[in-house]
């Protein structure tokens, strides 16, 4: 550990982590033709190689989280039989929601299931009914059960042995259960790997964040939709962020969680009562019954008989995104889980949000699936030419489209701020050993950090660049993932027999 002054980091990781990251940004910097290029050849290396594997882990993961709820070790106590919750059931979910999922809400909410009617998974669909049912389970698939079990297991076994044993809320520190005692260097390096997996993860949405803000300036205000247009947007997004940083998490974070979760749900009550509002509500139940009923087959389809790379664009990004967000989403979720039962927080994290989720895309896909099928076609084409500009697509064609526009531009800076904030927030824990209390520079340094590598990625390849940082970033850590299982349940074992 070093120390200066009030300045405290655990140098074994803070060094190395802080390292790879400037390599990483100063090489792509220094050529970025080449460095785009490498982009799309190592997006398709990984997603062709290892696309079962996300999958794999993935299912082993919400099928542990279940486990974990039901077992015997559901009804332990996250700090001890005395602890309470630290916040409301509201503000709980408002925060554990805001940082969970953010930018990509508005980013794919009608994009996504207007693709995968226009191509749906595994090939040409029977017909148009069965090609829109199929792209909303799909799009649930994505953003569903699954992507809340990847934050539930970390966030869980975080909560557990910083709450219930004591140690640093570090992920390197929930695998010590199943870890030599004096492996300190494969702790430090699990650290680094989080740390890396973070910084990318988060990124990776501030980019999208900062495509989609210039994709509706563009529409609004005539903007120019360019690179370097999208680069001063993060940069001002960023230091708006510093601001929620310096201010702390009950001060900054919590208040800036509340304030887009209730925007947000407010363009959310004017799309569903502006638009076909009983198709959408019907759609809702069957949506999400077609889910359940088939996530069986949709969890564990690998196009091994189809072949095609459908799945390596959207699925495998897709939990290798999640993954890579689990080391900041499962920490920030353990931070503010204490007092609450295994049983509860296992549960709140995959059902609330998920139902949240899926009731926000049905609000807009159906919405937008409803203007294909039914009215003016063409918003799946558009969808198709420009994804970040999708959600003014269809805010256009309903009333107050300015208002309504420019409202989903303040949702999604708020959304890059609240994920900046709070990815900042857990980097910190992370790289100053599990700390808290710590001063606001250093927040406030990986605040610069997430900003600075989300405009080296926009640089240096655009959309395929994020993907791919996602990509190469999540892959060593679904295999920590997979192994923080076993030490969980080592842990919620010995607490259970300790409870009895």
């Amino acid at each position: 550990m070093f120390e200066s002054g009030k300045y405290r980091v655990n140098a074994p990781v803070f060094v190395p982590a802080v390292l790879i990251i400037l390599v990483f940004a100063v090489a792509t910097l220094a050529n970025l033709d080449r460095a785009n290029a490498a982009f799309g050849s190592l997006q398709t290396a990984i997603a062709s190689s290892f696309g079962w594997f996300y999958v794999f882990t993935a299912n082993a993961l919400l099928l542990f989280a279940l486990a974990a709820a039901f077992g015997r070790g559901g009804s332990v106590r996250l700090g001890g039989a005395d602890a309470r919750p630290e916040f409301s059931r509201w503000e709980w979910f408002a925060m554990l929601f805001s940082a969970g999922m953010g930018i990509g809400l508005l980013f794919y909410a009608v994009a996504e299931p207007l693709l995968h009617y226009q191509t749906p998974p595994g090939g040409e669909a029977i017909d148009a009914v069965t090609a829109a049912r199929d792209a909303m389970s799909f799009t649930f698939l994505h953003w569903g059960l699954h992507a809340w079990a990847i934050y539930g297991v970390i966030g869980l076994g975080l909560a557990l042995v910083a709450f219930n044993r004591g140690l640093p809320l570090t992920v390197g520190a929930v695998l010590a259960p199943i870890l030599p005692k004096r492996s300190h260097a494969l702790r430090h390096a699990i650290d680094v790997l989080a740390i890396v997996a973070t910084v990318f993860g988060i990124a990776t949405s501030l980019g999208l964040g900062a495509t989609q803000v210039n994709a509706g300036l563009a529409r609004l205000f005539g903007l120019d939709n360019s690179l370097g247009v999208q680069l001063a947007l993060v940069g001002v997004i960023t230091a708006i962020a510093l601001v929620s940083v310096a201010l702390g998490l009950s001060a900054g974070i919590k208040r800036l969680s509340e304030l887009n979760m209730s925007l947000a749900a407010i363009l959310g009550l004017f799309v569903l009562f502006g638009g076909p509002t009983l198709f959408i509500l019907n759609g809702f139940v069957e949506n999400t019954g077609h889910y359940l009923q088939h996530l069986p087959r949709l969890a564990t389809w690998n196009e091994t008989w189809t072949g095609g790379d459908w799945q390596n664009d959207w699925t495998v990004f897709y939990y290798a995104w999640w993954i890579s967000w689990a080391p900041f989403v499962g920490m920030f979720i353990a931070r503010i889980s204490r007092g609450r039962t295994v049983r509860e927080f296992v549960l709140g994290v995959l059902l609330a949000p998920t139902l949240l989720t899926f009731l926000w895309f049905t609000i807009f896909g159906n919405t937008a699936l409803h203007f294909e099928m039914f009215g003016e076609a063409g918003l799946a084409a558009a969808a198709s030419d420009s994804v970040p500009e999708a959600t003014f697509f269809l805010l256009e064609k309903l009333p107050l489209a300015t208002v309504t526009s420019l409202a989903a531009i303040i949702i999604v800076v708020t959304f890059f701020v609240t994920s900046a904030d709070s990815g900042a927030l857990v980097l910190d824990f992370v790289a100053s050993g599990g700390r808290e209390g710590t001063p606001a520079a250093q927040r406030i340094l990986w605040a610069v950090t997430l900003g600075v590598i989300a405009a080296v990625l926009l640089a240096g390849g655009g959309l395929t660049a994020l993907q791919t940082a996602s990509l190469a970033s999540g892959l060593p850590f679904a295999a920590v993932l997979l192994a923080i299982c076993v030490a969980v349940w080592r842990v919620l074992a010995d607490e259970a027999r300790k409870a009895r």
